[in-house]
């Protein structure tokens, strides 16, 4: 079994001042560096995803600007492999699955922004794709969203997307119980 931590789409624009801040943004990101120090310190696989935008219409992760860039809570270091992708799956139309398989990669550490939306299609993807994943619920970020007139707030969007990928996509745990069964 090799394991990879894998860093879903942590960019400025999720950030205080960006232009689709999430809730727990500053906070879940400091969560993800935790894990990223420890895959550091074990010397075991980091893969950075970065989202920039290809449609005319995009309000975020537009190319060559600020808010595209990863965070510096969990910039990649020079060797560290980033992946850029342009849809919510961070398999589609990337080379990620093909890059965890030379790496003999079999578990995936998951963490990043949006739970809603790219951290729900990664980890389906994965989990289609035969890896086995654990997803870290204080490390993933969320929003408030919008159906037919109602407000969802941050918090229930988050507890029910993880609820979702609890079991069967993924086992779901925070950053300590991650490290406390190692």
């Amino acid at each position: 079994m090799t394991k990879a931590l894998l860093l879903i789409d942590i960019q400025n624009d999720y950030f205080e001042n960006g232009t689709m801040v999430l809730e727990g943004a500053n906070t879940a990101s400091k969560n993800a560096r935790l894990l990223l120090d420890e895959f550091r310190i074990k010397e075991l696989p980091i893969i950075h995803i970065q989202h920039i935008a290809t449609k005319p219409t995009a309000t975020f992760f537009l190319p060559n600007t600020f808010g595209a860039e990863i965070n510096e809570n969990v910039r990649p270091l020079a060797h560290e492999k980033v992946i850029v992708k342009h849809f919510p799956n961070s398999f589609r139309e990337t080379g990620l699955l093909e890059y965890l398989n030379s790496m003999n990669i079999t578990n995936l550490v998951i963490c990043g922004m949006m739970t809603h939306m790219c951290i729900d299609a990664t980890t389906r993807a994965a989990k289609d794709f035969g890896f086995d994943c654990t997803l870290i619920s204080d490390a993933c970020a969320t929003r408030n969203l919008e159906i037919q007139g109602q407000t969802v707030s941050a918090s229930e969007v988050q507890k029910s997307f993880l609820a979702a990928l609890n079991y069967f996509y993924s086992e779901v745990k925070t950053t300590k119980e991650f490290q406390e069964i190692r």
